[in-house]
């Protein structure tokens, strides 16, 4: 099975958007881990109906060795994003993963991103499923079956 990690900080709205339409499209074909850089993000993800979740610094740093992709917003590469919630040992980790990683270009960092429309979080969703994920999902789940 193909293990998604979706990383969300501060309310975790961001994270429990993308968790929601991933279920619409996927349903039960992938594992998502809910990884939030504090408690009531990762509750929120866990409601969307993340598989599983875990909470802070050390449990995204190992986590994110392990799966298949990573989406969240872009301020979880950049080291104190979220008002300091994303330390610089999450974004060195996130960064420094193997895993492929789908960055949704919201911040509130001080720091725009070139090239980049401002497109509303629920449009940015569909075109990350249709347009990102699909071709991955069925290249991983060729990878894993054969």
């Amino acid at each position: 099975m193909i293990k998604i990690c979706i990383i969300d900080g501060q309310g975790g709205g961001i994270g429990a958007t993308v968790i929601k339409r991933l279920r619409e499209f996927f349903e039960e074909q992938i594992e998502i881990i809910a990884l939030g850089t504090n408690a009531i993000a990762t509750a929120q993800m866990l409601k969307a109906r993340a598989n599983r979740g875990a909470s802070g610094e050390n449990a995204i740093a190992r986590t994110v060795r392990e799966v298949d992709l990573i989406i969240g917003p872009v301020g979880i590469i950049m080291a104190n994003a979220m008002m300091g919630e994303v330390t610089p040992r999450m974004a060195e980790a996130v960064s420094s993963s193997s895993a492929k990683k789908f960055l949704i270009p919201l911040s509130q960092e001080n720091a725009e991103i070139v090239g980049t429309a401002s497109i509303p979080l629920p449009h940015l969703i569909d075109e990350l499923i249709e347009i990102h994920l699909k071709p991955v999902f069925v290249r991983l789940k060729s990878n894993i079956e054969g």
